[in-house]
């Protein structure tokens, strides 16, 4: 009995969020979480959380799709490696992204995007998590 509960309070710990980012984008949610391993160390936690709605109006049923990747810190340099390559091969091929605007949500639901067509004026140039890294 002492055991398990041992094992229970090793696995809150190991849940533990020390901080955290979220960045909302149409649909998606993505979360950034840095989390400690049992061996103290400090790790990034990336989550996405796809809102998917099956169903019409009243029978509607809300559900989140999510997906996680866990980054270590001995792999940081070569993640930021990859994905500064990938980026400028994107922008080689398709030029510079038009940044999108979100409307901003007055409750919790993620709002969804409107279309190019729907924006109107010049879109404002929202910061990321990734403006901090020179692509």
């Amino acid at each position: 009995m002492e055991v398990e509960k041992r094992k229970i309070e090793l696995e809150k710990k190991d849940n533990e969020i020390i901080y955290s980012k979220s960045i909302k984008a149409g649909k998606r949610i993505y979360y950034l979480d840095v989390k400690k391993s049992r061996n103290e160390d400090l790790f990034l936690a990336i989550t996405e959380s796809k809102k998917k709605v099956s169903g019409f109006e009243q029978d509607a049923q809300v559900t989140y799709e999510k997906h996680k990747i866990f980054l270590y810190k001995e792999d940081f340099n070569k993640f930021i490696e990859g994905l500064e390559d990938v980026i400028s091969f994107i922008k080689k091929e398709q030029g510079e992204a038009v940044p999108r605007e979100y409307p901003v949500s007055t409750d919790s639901d993620i709002v969804e995007s409107a279309s190019d067509d729907e924006v109107a004026g010049e879109p404002e140039v929202k910061k990321s998590f990734f403006d901090k890294f020179k692509f």
